[in-house]
């Protein structure tokens, strides 16, 4: 079995969590995910099984999320898993000023990862140096954030605002609420968080575990095709003896015409591996279906 899931991740799981736990429904060793989703955020995370999991450094990274913010607070791990810092009424806050501030936080920014986070520093996971009490200056990066709307707003004396988030890859929307809170000058963390989009697959065509095993055992479950997947990349299709070739590490040659990662295929329909076309030489990346 190869192919993906486009998996509902629960509240409470880790993603290694959801990656064991498919092993164990499928019976599969070979099993990866893309995207790690915190233990106490929910939605899609794209599991990975047989040789799918070597095409997943070619999936997409755009992400899409669904937020809320909590205004007045501020954790230790910028969500409300951790230990509460400081906490102060900011009642007087009115919407008008959340989206003067929110507008800071489109294009192109620099952030700085939670202190609690699985980016490594000298080979070390940060919220394992975290955890250990050791104090570590978190480089900061450039993500990219495409676009934020406001869903609802709730005042109070610790209001809470519901915003949806498309972004690149790599963008902590734990920073966004901390940072979001300190431009207004009252702390902020992350109440909730929903991902409702991640590396093509959507929330709305995603799978529970309940979903899964109830497939499993009627018989109907079929993981997603590799390259339905792949479609954000070009694809070229080679005549037989070429595709031979190819799937054999030869390099072929092509019209000049494309550059960068693509799909290969044989026909239409036979997915063999993703290539790289430079200046109008195929070069095999990874070869998923050999030609015997």
């Amino acid at each position: 079995m190869q192919g993906f899931i486009n998996l509902n991740k629960p509240f409470g799981w880790t993603s290694h969590d959801c990656v064991a736990r498919v092993r164990k429904l499928l019976k599969l060793k070979r099993v990866g995910h893309a995207g790690t989703l915190d233990p106490a955020a929910t939605g899609v995370l794209p599991i990975a099984v047989g040789k799918a999991t070597r095409l997943l450094q070619y999936l997409p990274s755009d992400k899409a999320y669904k937020a809320t913010i909590r205004l007045g607070v501020r954790t230790t791990t910028d969500d409300l898993q951790g230990e509460i810092i400081t906490s102060q009424p900011c009642g007087e806050l009115d919407l008008a000023q959340i989206k003067t501030a929110l507008a800071k936080f489109t294009g192109k920014i620099e952030q700085i990862p939670p202190i609690y986070s699985a980016i490594q520093v000298e080979g070390k996971r940060l919220y394992d140096l975290a955890r250990q009490g050791e104090t570590v200056e978190v480089p900061s990066r450039i993500v990219e954030i495409y676009s934020t709307e406001i869903l609802d707003w709730r005042a109070g004396e610790f209001p809470e605002l519901d915003v949806e988030i498309a972004c690149g890859g790599g963008t902590y929307i734990r920073a966004i609420a901390r940072d979001l809170g300190t431009v207004l000058n009252t702390g902020g963390t992350l109440a909730a968080l929903t991902r409702t989009q991640s590396s093509g697959f959507n929330l709305a065509a995603s799978l529970t575990f309940s979903d899964l095993e109830t497939q499993l055992q009627v018989g109907t479950f079929q993981p997603i095709s590799p390259d339905a997947v792949l479609q954000h990349l070009p694809s070229v299709t080679l005549p037989n003896i070429s595709a031979q070739k190819w799937c054999q590490g030869q390099r072929i040659s092509l019209n000049p015409e494309m550059a960068g990662n693509v799909r290969v295929y044989e026909t239409e329909t036979r997915f063999l591996g993703i290539g790289e076309l430079q200046a109008g030489v195929l070069i095999p990346q990874m070869v998923f279906e050999p030609i015997a």
